[in-house]
């Protein structure tokens, strides 16, 4: 990439969905919207070595930004908010509880796994491409896909419901 205007038009087309996928990884806005941020800033200085399209080098930012934050241990800020009473749509079991039972399910997976899923199923890549961009093998994607999919399979929050798969991530 050539010039600083680049980047202000590659921010201005990218970031939303680069902030779907900070958003899925963390489970947190304020969270995402920090490691977006972080992100970004590193890919700005970076921003005359890129060659070619610039988002897999911003997500693999991402990624390995959200990576070594949950290797120091930082688990971010907690709210303590009540959300709001849920309603029931038909069969008692709405779609908002569907989906906040999937994302009970994704927290309990461990990071790695969680990434992968994230990358596989929400993001669409290919195992070579999410091995590329966690800079493991396409070994290491299958067998954590594996690993998380059997986890979410027998989890508690998703145990009532046998209709939930990885195509309702998105």
């Amino acid at each position: 990439m050539e010039t600083k205007a680049d980047f202000d038009e590659f921010v201005a087309a990218r970031s939303g969905r680069l902030l779907r996928t900070a958003y899925l990884l963390t489970r947190d806005h304020a969270l995402a919207e920090d490691l977006l941020q972080t992100a970004l800033t590193k890919a700005w200085f970076a921003w005359s070595r890129i060659d070619g399209d610039p988002e897999p080098y911003v997500r693999k930012i991402l990624v390995n930004t959200f990576a070594s934050w949950w290797r120091r241990k930082w688990n971010g800020e907690h709210a303590f908010a009540e959300p709001p009473e849920p309603h029931p749509g038909p069969g008692g079991h709405d779609d908002a509880e569907q989906r906040q039972d999937l994302w009970t399910a994704m927290g309990r997976l461990p990071r790695r796994q969680r990434a992968v899923v994230v990358l596989r199923f929400v993001e669409d890549l290919t195992e070579a491409e999410t091995a590329r961009l966690l800079g493991v093998s396409v070994g290491t994607v299958k067998s954590q896909t594996s690993k998380a999919l059997a986890k979410l399979r027998i989890d508690p929050a998703l145990a009532a419901d046998t209709t939930t798969t990885t195509e309702d991530l998105a």
